[in-house]
């Protein structure tokens, strides 16, 4: 259910919003907006916020709660660090320790899925790209099912044999060789030797 305007998010007396100025809150939930292409009944939709209240926030009429700044947080896949961090201080470093890595199947319904991932870019917020450390396994070509998705992706064969099917063309990459392609075409993956095939794939706009 959508709250229209809460006592908790209130006009901002004057210390309060000298206070916050320098992390021009207002300013980063409308950048975080804009760069989705989503609108305030869009965002309203997905938050259960009203747009009368996100266009407040946004223009710097309500100072915004805790749990109004995570619902909004989770959907744009940021932390709340990045609302408090005052950007004229921010550099962004985020390590990703080999041991910290969680290693997800491409999806949890098959039983032998062509491909497992890990994150390599996890701890980054605002991630302008994603980045994995991906295991394509052997299977028969009818096996390997194609998706699609928004933006371009590129892809480094670290070792092994990969086959990889993008529209109606089918490519053989090996050790060493990189391919860079629109992910809105459908493509599929698979490993053309007896074992795995490992690589780096690099994903943006998704």
């Amino acid at each position: 259910m959508k709250h229209t305007k809460s006592a908790r998010e209130h006009h901002p007396p004057d210390v309060i919003g000298e206070a916050i100025r320098p992390y021009a809150i207002a300013e980063k939930l409308r950048s975080l907006r804009l760069r989705k292409s989503m609108g305030l009944a869009q965002l309203a939709a997905h938050t259960g916020l009203s747009a009368a209240m996100l266009s407040k926030l946004e223009n710097a009429r309500l100072v915004p709660t805790l749990p109004t700044l995570v619902r909004i947080a989770t959907v744009f896949n940021v932390g709340l660090d990045y609302f408090f961090t005052d950007p004229r201080k921010r550099h962004v470093v985020a390590i990703s320790r080999k041991d910290e890595r969680i290693k997800f199947p491409a999806d949890a319904k098959p039983r032998d899925p062509a491909y497992d991932f890990e994150s390599l870019n996890f701890r980054a917020n605002e991630r302008k790209l994603n980045a994995f450390l991906a295991h394509f396994h052997p299977l028969p070509p009818d096996k390997a099912a194609p998706h699609y998705h928004a933006g371009v992706e590129f892809l480094y064969v670290i070792d092994g044999e990969l086959e990889i099917s993008i529209g109606a063309e089918i490519h053989r990459l090996s050790k060493g060789d990189a391919i860079y392609f629109d992910s809105i075409q459908k493509h599929s993956y698979r490993s053309r030797g007896s074992g795995r095939c490992t690589a780096i794939v690099i994903t943006t706009g998704a």
